[in-house]
């Protein structure tokens, strides 16, 4: 915290201190130089020094102006509480099942700088939760006018109406399990290219495996490679009344196993205790094929998020295909507040405006059992409410009550059958 806080008191002294040497009437500055400007964003106010090049005489511009490149000091901290209530969360049968155990966390803490420079943006993210240092996004952006960039680095791809919020702002508080299990290594090291004009959105990726990032290709023998698309349709995308349709599409080859197979697994919707909820291990696998259909309905204070998932895994040696399908829906209110913005670059609703209090109603099924296939990694269901207190444009304090189940599980060490009541509470800041 004290290099965040370094961080952020140079950034403001900077910004302050440049304003005060060169304030003019709308907050511009006048010189007669050009080259390039560095300047410095404080993070909470979103103040910058502004460079500007004109004529002392005749306020009007006679030279181009400076080039500036804006930095952007950046980081997030998640507080976590919670209370795990009922439920088999004790073993009785040998099995290694790990327990619910109630406690605290601070599951994700990261610390990053983000920059531009004319149609050039970058960033990088590190993260350091639970003691681990670990690139997060990392990439560089060229943004050709407003409806399309190139992104190219470590990235979370579109991919379904869920991919476009961040793991710390999903309004459920945790993301729906089945994007966490169809969505399997969200960050990848890829190339995308993104269009956003008018009813139309369409975000397509080329990527390799996400161990890229961490392992020396000559280690790994060989890379696994994808391609993913999301197409969106929007004929109504106003503030406050969105309709919205559309569909993404994935194909990867093997990953995992030496390249043969394909790991799929989820975690029960918590991070104070991290335990496993669902486990699939394809081998003998040739590529995979998944696609979710999305669909977004936004009317004043209310707005309702739904996406199907479906994946088919081919496979060799005369195996059968491995099958495995899953759902959610969310439906969001604002108790305090007048109605939902959209956001463009997204797709997706905003984030919103301090002092607005939410309430979001959540359901969500998983089947990552193929009998035919004779993988059984199991079938969920999770049911949510979740309260959101969005305290200013960078604190949000959440609350939440789940009740999850898993059933017909059959993967080594994991109990056939679980399920528990959760009560979560979450201070974060994000700037």
């Amino acid at each position: 915290m004290r290099a965040t806080l370094f961080i952020i008191a140079a950034a403001t002294m900077t910004t302050a201190g440049y304003a005060a040497e060169t304030a003019q009437p709308d907050n511009q500055t006048a010189t007669q130089t050009t080259g390039t400007e560095v300047v410095f964003v404080n993070p909470f106010t979103r103040t910058v020094a502004e460079v500007t090049t004109v004529s002392s005489e005749t306020e009007q511009p006679t030279k181009p102006a400076k080039k500036t490149i804006q930095i952007t000091p950046t980081g997030r901290i998640l507080m976590d509480g919670a209370a795990y209530l009922g439920g088999n969360g004790d073993i009785t049968d040998g099995s290694t099942d790990s327990k619910f155990v109630d406690g605290v966390a601070i599951p994700d803490l990261r610390l990053g700088v983000k920059a531009s420079y004319g149609k050039w943006k970058a960033k990088i993210d590190v993260g350091f939760a639970y003691g681990a240092v670990g690139l997060k996004d990392t990439y560089l952006e060229y943004d050709f006018n407003e409806n399309n960039l190139l992104r190219g680095g470590y990235f979370v791809p579109q991919f379904g109406l869920n991919s476009e919020t961040s793991s710390s702002m999903k309004p459920s508080y945790e993301e729906p399990t089945s994007n966490e299990f169809f969505n399997a290594n969200p960050r990848l090291l890829g190339l995308m290219y993104e269009y956003d004009k008018g009813q139309f959105f369409a975000g397509t990726t080329v990527f390799a495996e996400a161990a890229a990032m961490s392992t020396h290709a000559v280690a790994m023998g060989k890379q696994g490679w994808g391609a993913q698309t999301r197409l969106v349709w929007r004929p109504r995308f106003s503030d406050g009344d969105v309709l919205q349709i559309g569909a993404s599409f994935n194909y990867s080859s093997p990953n995992a196993d030496n390249h043969t197979g394909f790991n799929y697994t989820a975690n029960f919707p918590t991070r104070v205790s991290s335990v496993p909820l669902l486990q699939a291990n394809i081998d003998n696998a040739r590529g995979l094929f998944k696609m979710t259909p999305e669909l977004l309905f936004v009317k004043g204070n209310c707005a309702l998020e739904a996406q199907y998932y479906y994946m088919n895994v081919a496979r060799r040696n005369g195996l059968k295909n491995y099958v495995a399908q899953g759902a959610y829906g969310m439906f969001r209110t604002l108790l305090i507040g007048s109605h939902y913005t959209y956001t463009h670059a997204d797709a997706g609703i905003a984030t919103p405006a301090p002092k607005s209090l939410e309430m979001v109603l959540g359901y969500n099924y998983t089947n990552a059992n193929d009998t035919s296939a004779g993988i059984f990694g199991g079938i969920s269901q999770d049911a949510s409410c979740t309260f959101n207190y969005y305290i200013n444009s960078w604190m949000i304090a959440r609350l939440r009550y789940s009740y999850t189940t898993v059933r017909d599980r059959v993967v080594a060490d994991l109990l056939p059958t679980r399920h528990v009541n959760t009560i979560e509470a979450r201070l974060q800041i994000i700037f």
